[in-house]
């Protein structure tokens, strides 16, 4: 589940290791330090971390930076080793609200079980999509819902559309996968195949149109697999989204609500968005539109902050979570890679267009991209597509990060998590990239 524990070889336990009382219905609030580990153990009584039960008297360890909270339904003990940014108890949280709308999709899942027993092919399960502000708590409360239906039984598809900081994969994709086991409190959600479409960016205003494209695409494959597999269907989905509420972001919302064909809207943190939303889709059957409450645990980041943890996410990608991974270095040949990105490309002359008008960029265009050193520090995905007209609906295998290119031997030496062979030789380029520490 984490892990392994560092020896205590060394370690001043005195000063390090602190027991915590919690009382019912309250949690503990921990910030894990910049440099070091953190270790914790329930004692006793019963606690869970975002939904995920703590295993009794088993040193987890987590890793430095990781923020997380410790949650008591009824009463528990931990013991803490290691230094914390901060640590503190609660004991106001919204956490009833939230379990309160589980039992409510509870309900409904076991509705459409009900009615796919009896031969109907209309049985639909709640399909759930959390919104809110940037730092409303919607990835945390995604997870707790995810984890608290995978304990009963169920398998719920988790779809991630925020490409800001990517739950699922690295940032810059929206992605899909089923949860079948209640989530990792350290390593995550446990991948087999995921679903990952490559957005390249890491805001939809890059490329809104090509944002719209892959979010109906992820949509409809989702609802073929679902038309063919009963206990996906009934055990729904739960679609965490990114923090853009105004303007175009609303407007993606909204678009987001219409493709994957979602009948719960939870909405965090945001009496506006609540009530737009609540008017608009007034018209809509079976629709419900909730307001909860954010938890008061949530952590706001600032844009620098926000982009050292898109940093983190991708290097965990290539080397593990705790440096527990060895990304292979690889030498291509040019000859060997297309690489495209999507949007851009020639303009159409200003003569040619209406008067007043001005020449736009196709936002769905192949654009081939050469092979030279703009390429260095670019994080590439590795798509399925087997001609260029299929990299629009092709999910990717993979990624790779670039890490030199000798024009004048025209190879490129890149990492990638696996030495396996490439997909296919078609290879898609955004804005994304990173500098290795």
């Amino acid at each position: 589940m984490a892990y392994a524990a560092e020896s205590d070889a060394g370690l001043d336990l005195a000063s390090t290791t602190r027991q915590v009382k919690l009382e019912k219905e309250s949690e503990l609030r921990i910030e894990v330090g910049n440099d070091a580990p953190l270790r914790l153990r329930l004692l006793n009584g019963s606690a869970e971390i975002y939904g995920t039960e703590l295993p009794p008297e088993i040193w987890l360890t987590f890793p430095p930076r990781l923020k997380f909270a410790v949650f008591t339904w009824y009463g528990a003990t931990v013991e803490m080793d290691g230094i914390t940014e901060t640590d503190y108890t609660a004991d106001e949280t919204p956490m009833v609200s939230y379990v309160n709308v589980h039992a409510v999709l509870e309900g409904r899942r076991n509705r459409a079980k009900a009615s796919a027993s009896k031969g109907s092919d209309t049985s639909l399960g709640p399909r759930v999509i959390v919104v809110g502000p940037t730092d409303s708590g919607k990835s945390t409360l995604s997870r707790m819902l995810l984890s608290w239906a995978a304990k009963q039984g169920w398998k719920p598809t988790f779809v991630d559309l925020d490409i800001g900081q990517g739950s699922i994969t690295i940032p810059g994709c929206i992605a899909a996968t089923p949860i079948e086991l209640p989530i990792d409190p350290v390593e995550g959600i446990a991948l087999e195949m995921p679903l990952v479409y490559f957005f390249g960016h890491t805001t939809p205003s890059n490329n809104v149109d090509l944002y719209k494209v892959l979010v109906n695409e992820l949509a409809q494959v989702l609802e073929k697999q679902f038309t063919a597999n009963v206990e996906s269907r009934v055990a729904g989905m739960v679609i965490n989204t990114m923090g853009w509420i105004e303007g175009v972001g609303y407007e993606l919302i909204l678009h987001a609500i219409d493709a994957f064909n979602a009948n719960v809207v939870l909405v965090l943190g945001q009496e506006k968005l609540f009530s737009r939303l609540r008017d608009v889709l007034r018209k809509k059957p079976n629709v419900d539109v909730v307001k909860l409450q954010k938890s008061g645990g949530v952590v706001s980041r600032n844009a620098k902050v926000r982009q050292k943890d898109r940093n983190y996410r991708i290097r965990e990608y290539f080397y593990g979570l705790t440096n527990d991974l060895s990304p292979y270095a690889n030498v291509a040949n040019f000859s060997d890679l297309l690489v495209y990105k999507i949007g851009g490309g020639p303009q159409a002359p200003r003569s040619a267009l209406p008067v007043g008008a001005d020449p736009v960029a196709s936002p769905l265009r192949l654009v081939p991209v050469n092979i030279d050193r703009d390429l260095l520090h670019s994080v590439l995905a590795l798509s399925y597509a087997k001609e260029p007209d299929q990299l629009l609906s092709s999910n990717v295998a993979g990624f790779i990060y670039i890490t030199e290119i000798d024009s004048q031997r025209k190879t490129v030496t890149y990492l990638g998590a696996s030495a396996a062979n490439f997909p296919s030789k078609y290879l898609l380029m955004g804005t994304l990239s990173w500098l290795e520490t």
